[in-house]
């Protein structure tokens, strides 16, 4: 079976454009309508790229490859930065199936195939049901926003009410906030500003601090658990120590291309460890949207149309800092 679909694509200019995939259905994939799609700052880092943009993906079935048995036509599904595994590797076989050796995992390696764009195939083992009665519109972020910070404060032995700190209060930070207080953990968010002091409460945050270079706020206690959420990675670690408990983590979420300083004999010094995390295994995206729907947890959106005009609105906002906390492209009918 073949299926054309309307896509947005990067070029070498840096402008989105419009395009069209063609692509035949392979026995294990699925053919998915798009209906709506997050956006996310990875997305301004492949602007140059001819691919299909997007990874925060939402739509309807409809169409399914000969051997698929888990899907079937009409289920509304998120996809996301995952689009194949190899199912025998030895990171699929640990259940870390984001790390997946062999197979096409990584959604920026899938040219003809993202979540701007108004159709897409996927590996039938990539898709996720989405929970009834959840908005699809707040289902879109949680496939790659939330699948980051969900990885990080389920899988590394974050015990409850312990310290765990959210730096940068944005499209990532805001998520996490929100998790990390259901998941019954003590938050803390250090900011830039006083400005999101409230909102962070509101969200469930316990703690709020101001830093600035020179000095950790004295009333604060350290630190055992610290994500990285905010617009641009650390360059050097020595100013994060300062705040960070005996034997803690530094969990870097959103990084740069350019390497970090990392001091090395300090780490080992205070015993801090620095520990990597990409998106989400399919087990933890499938725990992630049930436990948003069983707690009410919703990322704080803002929607735009799944259209050229609404993909460069939205980007220009993301920009612009203008975005609270996570656009959302919706395609109209």
């Amino acid at each position: 079976m073949s299926v054309t679909y309307n896509t947005f694509r990067g070029s070498a200019s840096g402008e989105v454009v419009p395009g069209q995939t063609t692509a035949s259905l392979a026995p294990h994939e699925v053919y998915i309508e798009t209906t709506h799609s997050g956006l996310c700052g990875t997305d301004e880092h492949y602007l140059k790229a001819d691919q299909v943009l997007g990874h925060e993906g939402i739509g309807i079935v409809k169409a399914i490859g000969s051997t698929v048995q888990d899907i079937k036509v009409g289920d509304r599904v998120g996809f996301g930065y995952t689009h194949k595994i190899c199912a025998n590797c030895d990171a699929c076989s640990m259940g870390v199936d984001q790390f997946c050796r062999k197979g096409i995992n990584y959604g920026f390696n899938d040219l003809g195939n993202g979540t701007f764009s108004h159709g897409a195939i996927w590996d039938e083992k990539c898709v996720y049901p989405i929970p009834d009665g959840y908005d699809s519109a707040y289902a879109a972020p949680l496939m790659c926003a939330g699948a980051t910070v969900y990885t990080v404060l389920s899988e590394f032995g974050i015990k409850p009410a312990e310290r765990v700190g959210i730096m940068g209060m944005g499209g990532l930070g805001h998520i996490a906030i929100k998790l990390a207080a259901a998941m019954g953990y003590h938050v803390v968010v250090l900011s830039s500003s006083e400005r999101k002091r409230a909102e962070a409460m509101e969200y469930g945050a316990s703690e709020y601090h101001v830093l600035n270079d020179k000095e950790t706020p004295k009333d604060m206690v350290p630190i055992k658990h610290l994500l990285l959420c905010g617009s641009f990675g650390v360059d050097d670690y020595r100013k994060l120590l300062p705040h960070m408990d005996i034997c803690s983590t530094i969990y870097p979420l959103t990084v740069s291309f350019e390497p970090a300083q990392i001091p090395t004999l300090d780490l080992c010094f205070r015993g801090v460890s620095v520990q990597g995390s990409l998106v989400a295994s399919r087990q933890t995206i499938r725990s992630l949207l049930q436990f948003c729907a069983a707690k009410n947890i919703y990322p704080t959106i803002m929607k735009y149309p799944l259209t050229l005009e609404g993909i460069n609105e939205a980007m220009a906002a993301l920009r612009e800092g203008k975005v609270r906390y996570r656009a959302v492209l919706v395609r109209e009918f």
